[in-house]
């Protein structure tokens, strides 16, 4: 029997990265979604890749009417709403995110507009219509490693780490406070996955190298969308009726790995390049000078 046979799925930024290959992968376990997105071209595309099953609609989830409008056609089309992905969200970091030193009042701003206040609004409308149907609902939000296991080198945006941190509070606050009315809320928390977010990342071959040491699994990688939809299944599913207030780092080991940074350029050439044993002797004949000088 399918996992998700009879369940109705709202999901808030659905229609490209992580949250549409979660969308294809409800819609393959025998749920009927609503695909919320504010990229019309992406929604049109949505359209075609979801099939019969699924909704996808234009509309910007930083907007407070936005998921609550979701869940109404999820009601109207579906007759039901059993449970919310959030998953919109994204960098700040051509708005001023940074260190914080550096960060602008726009940058700032931007950034939990996007990732926190976006995620405030579907999470209230999801607990608001949960508690009127008196049957519970499963509640999953996209936070990051960022927010607890951050990487200064590469990844310094603070305020983006701040509002995942902050995904995470609200996720278990709500979690403890829902839990009598079996309304469950839980956290994927992803590290570096190649998405359109992503892309900046992707393209460095110094961050590559890093990502190689810092997420080791399955040979050291970016990555995918797919690895995520597994976890988001079993959440969005009755397999985790038992289960609230949660995070779970699909991060390819982000969390407890070290990491290694790459040396620069110059060393790596002079470590690895074809005069290496020259190298070496110079420096064998440098130090035996230094030593017999005296």
């Amino acid at each position: 029997m399918s996992r998700l046979a009879n369940k109705v799925l709202v999901v808030i930024g659905g229609t490209s990265g992580l949250g549409l290959s979660a969308s294809k992968a409800f819609v393959a376990q025998g749920a009927k979604l609503v695909v919320m997105g504010r990229n019309e071209a992406k929604v049109e595309r949505a359209k075609k890749e979801l099939g019969q099953n699924a909704i996808p609609f234009v509309a910007d989830a930083t907007d407070p009417k936005a998921a609550l409008a979701a869940i109404n056609i999820a009601l109207g089309n579906f007759a039901g709403f059993d449970g919310l992905y959030h998953v919109a969200g994204g960098s700040g970091r051509r708005q001023g995110d940074g260190p914080l030193h550096q960060i602008s009042d726009e940058g700032w701003e931007y950034t939990l507009q996007e990732n926190l206040n976006s995620l405030f609004y579907s999470n209230r409308a999801a607990a608001q219509q949960f508690l009127k149907q008196g049957r519970g609902g499963t509640v999953l939000n996209m936070s990051s490693v960022l927010g607890f296991a951050p990487s200064p080198k590469y990844f310094g945006t603070h305020a983006y780490g701040a509002c995942k941190a902050a995904v995470i509070g609200l996720t278990k606050s709500a979690a403890a406070y829902y839990a009598p009315a079996s309304i469950r809320f839980n956290v994927l928390a992803p590290a570096l996955v190649a998405t359109p977010m992503s892309q900046r990342a992707q393209g460095d071959e110094e961050i590559l190298q890093f990502i190689a040491t810092k997420q080791p699994l399955d040979g050291g990688r970016i990555g995918q969308p797919s690895d995520l939809d597994a976890a988001a299944v079993y959440f969005m599913s009755d397999e985790s009726k038992f289960v609230t207030g949660q995070v779970l780092a699909v991060d390819g080991g982000w969390s407890v790995s070290e990491g290694q940074i790459p040396a620069p350029v110059e060393q790596r050439s002079e470590a690895t390049g074809p005069d290496l044993k020259k190298t070496l002797l110079r420096k064998a004949a440098q130090w035996w000078a230094n030593l017999t000088k005296e």
